[in-house]
């Protein structure tokens, strides 16, 4: 008799598991995805769309997922409340809530799901020209030491960051170019598109040429492709296009284009975060 194979999850499926346990959805942070302040948000926005994507109801893939960070979420096991709030024809409309004992919800998000059918098709918007995957060089963490960092491999083309040198004397750029992918190879799905749009450091990181206390909002991510579509081209890393316009008291905006090695946009995001500085 052939010895039983055990498969050991990927660190980021076994970060975003999600079960359904006597009536409830339940959850738990990752060691491996600490942030500077409790968990990384991408982390918590892929276990947030998971618990959604596994819900029996649910018909389509993402279209649009707004998350709102109440709180700091605690080490430890959180609850899933997810809701079907309307469905139609073509979309439904989700919302899901993450609780922690008494510290009540710290985050709330909510989701339209949609089933794409063949129509004409147009696609305006054109990758950026830049260097290829292989062609740019593996970011050495130096500085930035929160777990999460690790579990991403970045290879920047443009506006790499340095930190360590105290505080540039004139702000810097916003703007970089970096590609994205799990530290340890994954072909990328919908859940890892949804948390790498929330892998940019942050803005203000760039700007200010300096770590500062960051923590994000509101995080928006909008899909353009859905689970078919990343199936017929497997991927393992996209170029992420991340800027920012307005840094005033004690918020900043975030934007950010996820990009196939073959020049296709696959998500696009917007986040507000805050600062202090």
């Amino acid at each position: 008799m052939d010895a039983k194979v055990e498969h050991t999850p990927h660190p980021f499926d076994a970060a975003t598991r999600v079960d359904f346990d006597d009536g409830s959805w339940r959850g738990a942070t990752s060691d491996d995805y600490h942030a500077f302040v409790g968990q990384f948000g991408g982390a918590t926005a892929a276990t947030l769309l998971r618990a959604l994507m596994q819900q029996p109801e649910r018909a389509g893939d993402p279209l649009a997922f707004t998350v709102n960070f109440c709180a700091p979420i605690s080490t430890g096991s959180f609850e899933l409340t997810p809701r079907l709030i309307k469905a139609t024809r073509s979309t439904q409309h989700w919302g899901i809530e993450l609780s922690q004992g008494d510290a009540g919800v710290e985050v709330f998000a909510t989701a339209v799901f949609a089933q794409r059918r063949e129509t004409w098709t147009h696609r305006p918007a054109e990758m950026p020209k830049t260097a290829t995957y292989e062609e740019a060089p593996v970011y050495e963490r130096g500085a930035v030491a929160a777990s999460w960092i690790r579990q991403f491999e970045f290879r920047f083309v443009e506006n790499e960051p340095n930190f360590g040198d105290g505080p540039l004397p004139e702000p810097a750029s916003p703007h970089t170019k970096a590609w994205i992918g799990h530290a340890v190879p994954r072909t990328l799905d919908l859940l890892s598109l949804s948390a790498i749009a929330d892998a940019f450091f942050a803005r203000i990181f760039h700007v200010r040429g300096e770590l500062l206390p960051i923590g994000t909002v509101s995080m928006t991510t909008y899909f353009h492709v859905d689970a078919a579509d990343l199936a017929a081209e497997p991927i393992t890393a996209v170029l992420g296009v991340a800027d920012a316009n307005v840094f005033h008291k004690s918020f900043s905006d975030q934007t950010g284009e996820l990009w196939s090695p073959s020049g296709r946009l696959l998500a696009t995001t917007h986040q507000i975060t805050y600062f202090k500085a």
